[in-house]
């Protein structure tokens, strides 16, 4: 477990991004081309990887080299100026002080394997250091590019979400909303974790990074000396918010166009406001509106209300899409 210790400052300086980090989504997208079980959001883009692959291949095995799964990967790969673009970036990766460059890969290099380039990596030789942006800018423009429109949509339904409890709530509503990823239990924030850990914010504050293609756990920056930072995934079922077309939402308004399309296979009154962003006494009166409209079906299992689509309200979403 991840036990993020607060102040009251800390709390006043968490902030969230408004964008993905091209670097973190590269870092995850790797480890998502070798997951064994990817969420079906992402089978047409694993699909077009799969067709990339003799041109991917080079790229992804320098990627891979340096984002083992594992218990660690170097911080220098994922720098905060990510956030500006990829671009600056670039420029701060190659500008990593070479004791810094050391330090890390000496670290990578405890637990994987380094290839030849990685000692020459870790002494600072430029040569190296520019390949390695390259190859990054070369992967980044067939894995990530392509694809910013959908990442794009998704990150920004995200973000919308997470504005609202803050708006909503102040700081405090901010973290209590990211359950069940974390919980906040003031003043700590417990994150499922592969290591266990304390991370203390010493006044520095937050930055919460929300990510596509980041999964089942949030991951932290390695080095506690380094501004905090947290990149989490993304509710996978949040880019339904995203595919509310404009027919759709004029027909049957914006709540309940989402609410229709988070059903997706099935989902509980629960699951529903969590993807909806909304509370679930609002979902039980958009699913009997849908349900009176033979939109939906309701089953009860046990103490759960699941709620199906039918035939009519697949036609209608796949219409309206």
């Amino acid at each position: 477990m991840l036990r993020i210790h607060f102040t009251g400052d800390d709390l006043r300086r968490t902030r969230l991004a408004e964008t993905a980090d091209p670097f973190w989504e590269m870092v995850f997208s790797r480890h998502r081309l070798a997951d064994p079980a990817p969420p079906a959001t992402l089978r047409p883009w694993l699909a077009q990887m799969r067709r990339e692959r003799h041109v991917l291949h080079r790229h992804e095995r320098v990627v891979a080299a340096l984002t083992p799964f594992g218990p660690y990967f170097p911080d220098f790969i994922t720098p905060a100026e990510g956030l500006q673009g990829l671009d600056a970036g670039l420029q701060a990766i190659l500008g990593t002080p070479r004791a810094r460059l050391r330090h890390e890969m000496e670290t990578l290099a405890r637990t994987a394997a380094l290839p030849g380039w990685g000692r020459r990596l870790a002494e600072g030789e430029t040569a190296t250091l520019m390949n390695l942006a390259a190859t990054l800018r070369a992967y980044h423009a067939i894995a990530i590019e392509p694809y910013q429109d959908v990442i794009g949509a998704a990150i920004a339904a995200e973000v919308s979400r997470r504005r609202r409890d803050l708006a909503e709530g102040g700081p405090d509503g901010l973290l209590r909303g990211l359950a069940p990823l974390m919980r906040w239990r003031p003043p700590l924030l417990e994150v499922d974790y592969d290591v266990d850990r304390d991370l203390h914010l010493d006044g520095r504050g937050l930055l919460l990074i929300p990510s596509y293609f980041c999964r089942r756990v949030p991951v932290a920056l390695a080095d506690p000396g380094l501004p905090p930072t947290l990149v989490y995934p993304i509710d996978r079922h949040s880019h339904w918010q995203t595919n509310r077309t404009e027919s759709l939402v004029a027909l049957l308004g914006a709540t309940r166009a989402t609410v229709l399309a988070a059903i997706d296979d099935g989902a509980t009154t629960t699951q529903l406001a969590q993807r909806a962003a909304t509370s679930p006494a609002s979902v039980s009166r958009h699913t009997r509106v849908l349900r009176d409209a033979g939109l939906i079906e309701t089953h009860r299992h046990g103490t759960a209300v699941l709620h199906v689509i039918t035939p009519l309200g697949q036609t209608l979403l796949s219409s309206g899409r």
